[in-house]
């Protein structure tokens, strides 16, 4: 589809739309691209996956919050990747489509198939893996189908049987007055079949716990609180539904040095008195190694200085933040009687000056109180 569209354009919502107008428009949306209804039309699939892209979004508080500050790339940054097709759109919004539009979330008698559950793994990095980016490994521990009955849930040999309470519909028939009431079937708990012969591995789930080994690459910029998206890595669905996703939230560990905010990273740098007066030219760590500072005669405590492009990029665009460098300037202490006697004729040198400047305050003060 080339470049992607805002999601509230795809949606026709204002960005300050409420949850309910998001679903509304929404399932217009979906009704009018639903692929059952436009069979054939590539168009009109597109149409249907990138609303359905919108609305995952923006009905996440948290998805819409980053979108909202950084767009597009601030998702893909965050690990979301979207849906991989129609099956798992009709997993997650199921509840939508059998409400709205009075047919169930999967099509073509897929409707026992139910999709895995997402899993959240915490991750703790350091500051500079967060700055630059990092590559790692983490071991989660999920279902997935069981690698003795293939998910089936059957023992070797066997296979499961129709249901023989409901006929292997999965529901079943009452009478309520002069209605009739269907619900789910409670010999098959609407599977419409039963496994008599389960396997001894999984105990006819179809899953077994496991932990495996998932790849994570982590984007340079992430902050404290990121969360990343890893389609397909959650929990095993169930009856050939897909897996869920595995959410892994990022805690950085503070730095001894550097201090963030957004993208710019802040430092505080020790000076002598005597480089603060007479200037230098010192070495400064920076998140890509050390650099050369100027720092100008009489600099004052406190003074800040900035290196541009030296802070933290934005999962938006790219761009670099700044990093900003305020001086500190140290008194020395344990002088020896040179450095005193040193000091002391600077002293005397420069009493006449401050002397001359404070008659002068005075002398203002006096005259603005005869005034």
């Amino acid at each position: 589809m080339g470049t992607k569209r805002d999601y509230y354009e795809v949606l026709g919502v204002g960005r300050n739309a409420t949850g309910d107008e998001i679903k509304a428009a929404y399932r217009k949306l979906a009704l009018k691209y639903h692929p059952d209804r436009n069979p054939g039309d590539k168009s009109a699939e597109e149409n249907f996956k990138e609303a359905a892209e919108a609305y995952d979004v923006l009905r996440d508080a948290q998805k819409r919050d980053i979108y909202n500050q950084f767009g597009h790339r601030g998702l893909e940054g965050s690990g979301f990747s979207g849906f991989q097709g129609f099956d798992d759109i009709f997993s997650s919004f199921g509840d939508i489509f059998e409400d709205f539009f009075g047919f169930g979330g999967n099509r073509s008698g897929r409707s026992r198939s139910n999709r895995g559950a997402d899993l959240r793994y915490d991750l703790e990095i350091d500051f500079m893996e967060a700055a630059r980016g990092v590559d790692t490994q983490i071991e989660a521990e999920k279902e997935q189908v069981c690698s003795a009955c293939s998910g089936s849930g059957c023992a070797p040999g066997t296979f499961p049987e129709k249901c023989r309470y409901c006929g292997g519909s999965g529901q079943v028939s009452r009478s309520q007055g002069f209605f009739m009431v269907r619900t789910t079937c409670p010999g098959c708990n609407g599977n419409g079949q039963t496994i008599p012969n389960p396997c001894t591995v999984c105990r006819g789930s179809g899953k077994e716990q496991i932990r495996k080994k998932v790849a994570v690459k982590i984007p340079a910029g992430v902050d404290n609180g990121s969360r990343l998206r890893l389609t397909g890595e959650g929990e095993a669905g169930l009856y050939g539904g897909p897996p869920g996703d595995l959410y892994v939230f990022i805690h950085v560990r503070p730095h001894e040095f550097f201090h963030r905010e957004n993208t710019d990273i802040l430092c505080q740098i020790p000076l002598s008195f005597v480089q603060a007066a007479l200037g230098d030219t010192i070495r400064i760590p920076t998140l890509n190694g050390k650099r050369s500072l100027e720092i100008p005669k009489g600099t004052q405590p406190g003074d800040i200085f900035r290196l541009q492009g030296e802070g933290i990029p934005s999962l938006r665009n790219g761009k670099r933040g700044n990093q900003v460098v305020q001086v500190l300037v140290k008194t020395p202490t344990h002088l020896s009687k040179k450095q005193e006697s040193l000091l002391r004729e600077f002293a005397k040198l420069e009493a006449g000056k401050f002397s001359n400047k404070l008659k002068n305050i005075l002398k203002g003060d006096t005259l603005s109180t005869r005034n």
